[in-house]
């Protein structure tokens, strides 16, 4: 059965204005172009309620959650959105809490914003939140955003630790499992800027039937039904797609000894392009 839910997973860095600038509010108007065009205003068109959704920001990925959490809630106000708050998670037993057991019943959009992912499925994993998340993933009209962190955490596999320069070294990258939404993919965010491709190419070649997901800063991917994926944001999604691989020397070499990898297929979306998981089928979108 595919998931009545959907889900926006976010690379970073999402353009949602500067709160940092003090004439922000003074040009709220010019700087409301970024949201018209950007992501956070697509999050508010997907929820069924639109405007008035419930919008719960989860910052327990974070090292500053008291400082992130409040700034995406009023990027939201900033949007209309009417019915914004941040629910702070920094412990397990707050995750075991009946209160963020029942926030999250209520909320019709969950935000999990960037830090470590490693710290977000160590304090939320295996509670009844995290059982309740995938149930109403499965069940309800329900959108789990994630961004950074919160977008590698939304997979089954998880990439959790890795250097970027050294990544196509065997044994550089370190995967566990994620929230396990949707499976068969492996995400990796902050793709472009942080050179992190051969991350990617090595979760990839590990196991094949895995697609590989790079999203850019301020680039997400909308994914509904579990299958049909399309590029959000003003970057570039990357899909690293193994089932072709027809060589590898990943067995064959030592731990910190550079993978070989032959036929390896590659595909670069942009705003609006579509690509379909089952199917394995990509439809670049003619603007």
């Amino acid at each position: 059965m595919n998931p009545k839910g959907k889900l926006i997973i976010i690379g970073g860095a999402v353009d949602k204005g500067s709160f940092t600038e003090s004439n922000f509010t003074d040009n709220v108007e010019k700087n409301l172009n970024f949201f018209e065009k950007g992501i956070l205003k697509r999050i508010i068109d997907e929820s069924k309620n639109g405007l008035s959704s419930k919008i719960e920001i989860i910052p327990t990925a974070s090292k500053i959650p008291n400082q992130v959490g409040p700034e995406y809630a009023k990027a939201f106000q900033y949007l209309g959105a009417e019915n914004v708050e941040v629910l702070n998670i920094e412990k397990r037993e707050e995750a075991l809490s009946d209160d963020s057991y029942n926030r999250i019943k209520n909320a019709d959009v969950i935000f999990f914003t960037g830090g470590d992912q490693l710290r977000l499925t160590s304090i939320i994993g295996g509670t009844p939140m995290h059982d309740l998340i995938l149930q109403k993933y499965q069940e309800e009209e329900f959108i789990y955003v994630g961004t950074s962190a919160g977008a590698a955490s939304a997979s089954k596999s998880m990439i959790y630790q890795g250097s970027s320069h050294e990544a196509l070294l065997k044994g550089e990258i370190k995967v566990t499992s994620g929230f396990g939404l949707i499976d068969h993919v492996v995400v990796d965010t902050h793709f472009v800027q942080r050179g992190r491709i051969g991350r990617l190419f090595q979760a990839v070649v590990g196991n094949p039937k895995t697609l590989g997901i790079g999203l850019g800063e301020d680039t997400g991917l909308l994914i509904t039904e579990g299958n049909s994926m399309e590029a959000l944001g003003s970057g570039l999604v990357i899909l690293v797609d193994g089932r072709n691989i027809s060589d590898t020397n990943i067995t064959d070499v030592n731990i910190g000894d550079p993978i070989s990898i032959k036929n390896l297929v590659v595909h670069v979306l942009s705003k609006g392009d579509n690509y379909l998981l089952k199917e394995h089928q990509f439809t670049i979108h003619n603007h």
